[in-house]
């Protein structure tokens, strides 16, 4: 009677995670959004508690996806709400880098113009994919039809992941040109698997 009374709290555990990572996202983008409007010398930590910040709000994914499949509390609501509160972080953070200018390449010269087309080409790509992916998902579900994670799905959203992490940590502490090459590095490869993820969902039968 015990294990039923206990299992029938964790069953709402993941989803209250799921609905704290969706707060504490707000929370970020908003840090982000602020921080250019700090002055020079508090810029380094403010942006070293916003990177924790999403540091953990990563890890609450893990985590209720691992107590969900543990206890057998997966519910409708996590299925929808969760892969939507991850799109929601990844795709505001590459907006609001677009929006405030990060990460800077100031060693490459490069004219404004082109720095533009580079943040919002790259929040482009990003929305288009998890937008177009979401469909499908939604559309397989709707058929009774498993529309899982995949390995380059899971590779998409590491690369991604560490990109906005790369961006938080060099806007903080590293101005030096090594630092501009690795975050071009960085890009290319995140948007590589981005695409790549893409064009092998769009692949996936749906029917």
């Amino acid at each position: 009677m015990a294990d039923d009374h206990n299992k029938g709290i964790i069953k709402y555990v993941p989803n209250a995670l799921t609905i704290g990572r969706l707060v504490l996202t707000v929370v970020f983008l908003a840090m982000i959004l602020l921080a250019p409007d700090l002055d020079a010398p508090g810029t380094s930590n403010y942006l070293l508690v916003a990177f924790i910040l999403f540091v953990v709000t990563g890890l609450t994914d893990i985590v209720d996806g691992k107590i969900a499949r543990m206890y057998d509390v997966t519910s409708k609501f996590g299925r929808i709400v969760d892969p939507l509160a991850d799109k929601f972080l990844v795709c505001g953070a590459f907006i609001c880098f677009a929006i405030v200018g990060q990460p800077t390449l100031d060693n490459f010269d490069l004219s404004a113009r082109f720095m533009q087309i580079f943040y919002w080409g790259t929040a482009a790509i990003i929305i288009i994919r998890e937008l177009m992916v979401t469909i499908i998902r939604h559309i397989a579900e709707s058929r009774g039809i498993n529309f899982g994670a995949t390995v380059s799905g899971k590779l998409k959203m590491f690369f991604q992941s560490f990109s906005i992490g790369m961006v938080m940590v060099k806007w903080a502490y590293v101005s030096k040109e090594w630092g501009d090459w690795f975050a071009v590095v960085t890009f290319a490869i995140m948007l590589v698997t981005t695409v790549i993820s893409g064009i092998s969902a769009v692949r996936r039968p749906i029917k």
